[in-house]
């Protein structure tokens, strides 16, 4: 790419990072370091009702969680672009001194409507069954009006004025060619509020160019803001940027886009973080949602991905959030890991936890608990897709000894023969009392006690698998039995023997 690539990612904190937000920061984020250019993180708090506290902090905090981080923003201000919040460009006056400027040119006027006549104006147009649009009222009014109107202490917006018939076009880098004509936009937009607070519509641009942005990444739902803020463009004179609409993130059972309204879909990154996925995964995941690359794999590395991320291949259809593609997509970075380190990132989970299964492995020394998740992890890595799975196993093995196994699943079986389950778990009693607790001792003993009952396939272990873990489907059963101490094993052992 010829130019110097800068890219922003500008959320308002006004809530938590959805994962539409995480879509468009990761794809500015891949774009800006693929092309070895500088990715801005600017906050867009103009919305001071809607604005939530710590918004920005979380913000923040989850980017970086999933492994992407910016050159610059408001914690790593460079002097020719700063400040990176709207609200402290506001103060300074940014904005205001180009709202002049429009007024001055005349693309802009000021607009004295009470709330009370715009409703007036929107019931009238509803019931005549014309599309919503500011009907222009206050274009080209007189001096005198205006006087007139702040004599009755009404304070003006201030709204760009569209010219009649105008096509604004663009090449965009997924979408291809758009163009919206001036006529169907809605009629005359605000660009400052009664409050002096500049609208997105307006800041947004002003943003943009001074800080000299050359690409703009956002989410489709955005297209229709575009010819708007091309138009506050072409009346200051000024190059807009090559624009890029992200296809929304839409749910597969309604076929819409997603909402906070699907509560069968997790919203929120930190959601993703308390339920134990790996942010390398998830941050894999957020890549295909819209993208692809060449070719049928799928698992790549944050660094394979900016490495072979090409703008071209972003896609103009809506992309389908699927739950059982992410799960297995975290179940395969969790098989790959090494025990130890994922040992590690299930210790720091738990630490961390905010949800009952993590609050429950808190109670457990941290020496003990480190050997507990890493022989469960020995046992379930294959199987798990999450680190709270991982955890779920940890507990029941922890608790084990709480809980009531439902043995008339064997008892009540008539193809189980009562003495014959009793056999084998007398015959494994008798062989750890005296013998080994370690894993290779536990698959030996288990092998003798058939060959000594004659006792072999699913007569032997669905036994074994009810005694140490309540269910006749199970693991290799002597890793679990490793899980325990043996006094546990034993007395798991005499509780069935018991039952029986």
């Amino acid at each position: 790419m010829d130019q110097k690539v800068r890219v922003r990612y500008a959320p308002s904190p006004t809530g938590y990072l959805h994962i539409g937000n995480a879509q468009s920061a990761l794809f500015n984020y891949l774009f800006a370091r693929h092309f070895n250019g500088t990715m801005v993180l600017r906050i867009e708090d103009t919305d001071t009702k809607r604005n939530v506290n710590a918004g920005e902090e979380s913000q923040r905090e989850n980017l970086h969680w999933l492994g992407i981080d910016w050159d610059e923003g408001p914690n790593k201000p460079n002097p020719k672009y700063a400040p990176y919040r709207q609200s402290e460009r506001n103060e300074q006056g940014i904005y205001h001194k180009y709202i002049q400027e429009l007024l001055d040119k005349g693309y802009a006027y000021k607009d004295y409507s009470t709330p009370e006549e715009l409703e007036e104006m929107r019931e009238r147009q509803r019931a005549n069954g014309e599309a919503p649009h500011y009907d222009g009222r206050w274009y080209g009014r007189s001096e005198e009006d205006q006087k007139a109107a702040e004599a009755q202490g009404l304070k003006p917006t201030i709204r760009f004025h569209f010219p009649e018939d105008h096509e604004y076009e663009w090449d965009d880098i997924a979408r291809g060619h758009v163009s919206f004509n001036s006529d169907n936009l809605g009629g005359d937009f605000i660009i400052e509020k009664s409050d002096g607070m500049p609208t997105y519509n307006f800041a947004v641009v002003v943003d943009d160019h001074s800080m000299e942005i050359t690409h703009v990444l956002r989410g489709a739902d955005h297209i229709s803001n575009t010819p708007k803020q091309m138009a506050i463009y072409e009346a200051l004179g000024w190059d807009h940027p090559t624009f890029c609409h992200i296809p929304l993130i839409f749910n597969p059972k309604t076929r819409k886009k997603l909402s906070k309204r699907d509560k069968d879909t997790l919203q929120f990154i930190n959601e993703y973080k308390k339920h134990g996925y790996l942010p390398e995964a998830i941050f894999n995941f957020i890549a295909f949602l819209g993208w692809s690359p060449v070719g049928e794999r799928e698992i790549y590395s944050p660094e394979e991905l900016i490495k072979v991320y090409d703008p071209d291949r972003m896609s103009k259809a809506p992309a389908y959030f699927d739950q059982k593609k992410m799960d297995w997509m975290n179940a395969q970075y969790i098989k790959d890991m090494d025990v130890e380190e994922l040992t590690k990132r299930t210790m720091d989970w738990v630490n961390d936890g905010e949800i009952d299964e993590a609050k429950n492995l808190q109670s457990v020394p941290a020496d003990e608990l480190k050997v507990l998740l890493a022989k469960t992890i020995h046992v379930h890595q294959r199987d798990v897709n999450t680190l709270m799975d991982i955890a779920k196993h940890a507990w029941d093995y922890y608790t084990v000894l709480d809980q009531q196994f439902d043995y008339s699943q064997l008892v009540d079986d008539d193809k189980f023969d009562n003495a014959e389950v009793v056999a084998v778990l007398n015959g494994l009693k008798d062989k750890i009392a005296n013998g080994g607790d370690d894993e290779d001792f536990y698959s030996q003993a288990i092998k003798e006690v058939g060959k000594d009952t004659g006792i072999k396939g699913r007569n032997l272990y669905f036994p074994l698998n009810l005694a140490f873990t309540g269910s006749t489907s199970a693991p290799q059963i002597y890793e679990i039995m490793a899980i325990y101490s043996k006094d546990t094993d034993i007395e798991l052992l005499d509780r069935m023997i018991a039952a029986f």
